[in-house]
Order: C-alpha cells, then structure tokens, then sequence
C-alpha cells in the first residue's frame, strides 16, 4: 500500500507536543569530586608523560627523614617540583645539592593532597659533567677537609717485611705480577693473599672486609691492595668511600697500587704510598737481597774501624800515661803500702778479738761469782755494779783503740821517714856500680872513666867518672 492510499489525517495536539519536547531537554549533568578530578588529571599525566627527561637546576633540595628527596627544577622562566624515592636515590653516584644543573629522567605524576603536579625522579645525572666525576670531586673535597691526605698521617715502610698483605682478586694480573717480583726480589717473602672483588656492584665493601681481615693474620708487617688498569668505571671500587675510609684507618702500612701509571683514585690519596702498578708496588715492599746484604756488610765495615780506632787511641793514651815519669813506680808504693796497712789491720783486729775474749772471760767469772749470791737482796747492787763494769770496758776498749790508732799512726809516719823514696824526695840520691850490684859508699872504689848509675826521686842517670876526690 502506498502513502496516499492512507487517509490523511491531523495529529493530535498531544501527540504531537511530545516530540517537540525530547528534542528540547538539556544533557544530564556530572558533578566531579575534587579526588576524582585530581585522579583523572593524574591518569591522564602518567598515561601521556609516563617517561620525559628534564634539565634544570636543582633548588630547594633536601632529604627528610624518611630518606627520599624533594627538590625543585627550574629554569629562567618557570619550576616544576620533584621527588625521588629513598630506593633510586642510593644507586646515585653523587650528592645532589642546590644550585647543581641536572638532567631527570622520570614520570610526571600529581601530588593529590596540594593538586600539584610534579616529577617522579628515577634518574639523576650532572648536566655538562659525569656522575662518576662528580662524586669523584665531591668525596675528594669531603675527605681533604677532614685531613685524610695529610702527609704526617704518612707511615714509612718496613726496611724488610717478613709477611706481606695482599687484598686483590685472584682472577686479575696483579696477583701475578706481585708474585712474580717478590719471587726474583726476594724469595723468603711469606705472602698473604685475601682474595677480594675489584669491580662491579659491592666491591667496594668487599675491599673494607678484605683489609679488616688482613690486618687480623699474626705477623703481618705490610699491605698492598690494588687491581690492574681499566677505565674509570672499573676502577670505581677504590673511590668509594667505604673503601677509601677502611684503606685510611688501617694500623699497618699500606700500599695503593690500582691500575696504571696514569689511574689516580682516591685510594692513592689515603694510602701510605702510591705504586704506579702492582709490580711496581711489589719493588717498593721489599729491596733486593744482595742489596740489602750488602748494605750490612758496609755497616758493618765502619763499625769494626770506628771501634778499631778508638781502642788504639784508648791503647796510644795508656801507653802515655804509663810513660809519665812520675807515675813509674806508683804501683809498686801502692802495694808496699796496702800490704802494710793490710798487716797493721790484722794486728788490730787480733788485739781487739783477745782483748775482747780477756773480757769476756772475766765477765763470765763475774757472772758464776754472781750466782753465788742471793739475787733478791744484791740485785740492785749487781746491776749498778754490772753498767759500771760495762762502761768500764767501753772507756777501755775506746783507750786501748785510741792507742792502737796512735801507735798506728806513728809507724806509718817512722816508715815514711825510713823510706828511701822520702830521702831522695829530699834531694839525696844513690849511686850504684856499673852493673847494679852495689852501692857506692866510698869514692875510692871507683875509678877514672868508670861507668856508674844515679837514681834521684824521678828518674836515673847514667853517669862517667872524670876525678875521684
């Protein structure tokens, strides 16, 4: 059926206001919470900007407590505020601080309490100069303040070691190399080897347990801890502060000895000296033998001269004195007279021992007479009689050493006045026959052109007869 076979008829006022008023009615409002829309904005971000990289300078940092880090990045014009979280903070090999120009590399996330956007750091790194390079400086500046590289905290070496420390890897050339050396250089060398990783995640730290476990071993007299060459990122290990700190506060002399000639570490710093190789650290250690014996043998050369000279001029100086003429025959009056004084002693202590003995004899007979009596009516008698007796026999025993010392002193003085040295002390002298067997007492004895001796107090002369008178 076609259209206009269908009667043609007016609509309904009803029906036909309702279509009028569904197309008229306004959409259904939503009303967003603040969280929802934060939440949303949120979303939004992270899902758009889920990695960006960022430079800027770092103002307003700072570590809380909680150990993350909140910082802002700005630039001429504008800011934008940071975090980064305790967990990729300590894998940074630098110190942010203010003022530092970075590049960040992180998400960019909303912060829903305040409704501030801000970056979400995973990554940190020096804008114009490396993290390794920075850290360097800043640990190198850190630890100069603090006087670790001072040269008075320097140690002299060992002149010869007997044990030798080493903290290395066992998988690396120095090993080899220092065994090597101490092998040619010096054979009886015991060496002490505490294996250790040099490179990568942790070395560090085994390094720090590598030294406190060295200077543990009994006897051990030096330290040489080091590795091969390699680039800066290898090397890494020694410029770590919690190796560099346990290199500085070991009790033994230490020896730096990382990479080549031209690899500096901070280990070079702290260490007692610096070898350019492990090779050359091993020839620092220990001197040749041959050398070190032949350093003794000159020593001790000089000092079998040096007392050689000195007993012959101790000898020389003897000899002088023993030459001076009036030392000649001290020896012989020294003798005369201590054997004299040793006889006169004798008699003394002879004298004293009899008189005393006489004493005591009669003090005994004292006694048994004593016994006789009734003690009880003459003891006060006895006893004054007894004192009177004792300082009796004091007073005389004092004479009788008195006289003794006078009669001592006189033989002395009448021996002294015997002695022919006293007489020709006073200008006399003896004159003997050519051979020494007499005395000459008369000059008729002799005879023209006969040969006599005169002895005079210092010396003799040997004499021609020119006239007999």
């Amino acid at each position: 059926m076609s259209l206009f076979d269908l009667p043609f008829e007016e609509p309904e006022p009803e029906a036909a206001a309702e279509p009028t008023r569904t197309r008229a009615r306004a959409p259904e409002r939503r009303v967003h919470t603040v969280s929802e829309l934060t939440a949303r904005i949120r979303t939004l971000l992270e899902e758009e900007l889920f990695e960006i990289w960022v430079e800027g300078e770092i103002s307003n940092c700072r570590v809380w407590n909680t150990g993350h880090l909140y910082f802002t990045l700005k630039d001429g014009s504008a800011q934008v505020k940071g975090v980064m979280f305790r967990s990729a903070l300590r894998l940074l090999k630098f110190t942010p601080k203010d003022g530092l120009r970075v590049v960040a590399r992180g998400r960019v996330s909303v912060y829903d309490p305040k409704g501030e956007y801000q970056i979400v750091c995973e990554h940190l790194e020096p804008g114009g100069l490396g993290a390794l390079q920075l850290a360097y400086d800043q640990l190198k500046e850190r630890l100069a303040k603090e006087g670790l590289f001072d040269a008075r905290r320097k140690r002299t070496l060992p002149a010869l070691p007997r044990k030798i420390g080493v903290v290395t890897s066992l998988d690396g050339a120095a090993i080899r190399d220092i065994i090597k050396v101490l092998r040619r250089r010096y054979a009886n060398a015991h060496v002490v080897i505490r294996p250790v990783r040099v490179q990568g995640e942790g070395a560090a730290l085994d390094i720090a347990r590598g030294l406190a476990a060295i200077v543990k071993v009994k006897g051990v007299d030096v330290v040489i801890v080091g590795r091969g060459g390699g680039s800066m990122e290898d090397l890494w290990a020694f410029n770590e502060e919690v190796a560099v700190r346990a290199i500085a506060g070991c009790p033994l002399p230490i020896i730096s000895a990382v990479g080549h000639e031209t690899d500096v570490t901070l280990a070079d710093f702290v260490a007692d000296l610096r070898a350019p190789t492990p090779s050359a650290a091993a020839e620092m250690v220990v001197a040749r033998k041959d050398e070190f014996v032949s350093r003794i043998d000159r020593l001790e050369g000089r000092l079998d001269g040096s007392m050689h000279n000195r007993r012959h001029r101790l000898e020389s100086r003897l000899r002088a004195l023993d030459a001076r003429a009036g030392l000649g025959g001290a020896r012989g009056r020294l003798a005369m007279h201590g054997r004299h004084v040793g006889e006169l002693s004798h008699e003394l202590r002879q004298a004293i021992r009899a008189r005393i003995a006489a004493r005591e004899r009669k003090y005994q007979s004292l006694r048994l007479a004593l016994e006789t009596f009734d003690l009880r009516r003459r003891l006060g008698g006895l006893r004054t009689r007894l004192v009177a007796g004792d300082g009796h026999l004091a007073a005389v025993r004092a004479r009788r050493r008195h006289a003794l010392d006078a009669r001592l002193g006189a033989a002395l003085a009448r021996l002294e006045s015997l002695s022919p040295l006293a007489v020709l002390a006073r200008g006399y002298a003896v004159c003997w026959n050519g051979d020494r067997t007499q005395i000459v007492r008369d000059a008729s004895a002799l005879s023209i052109g006969d040969q006599v001796t005169v002895t005079v107090q210092r010396g003799e002369l040997a004499c021609e007869v020119k006239d007999v008178r």
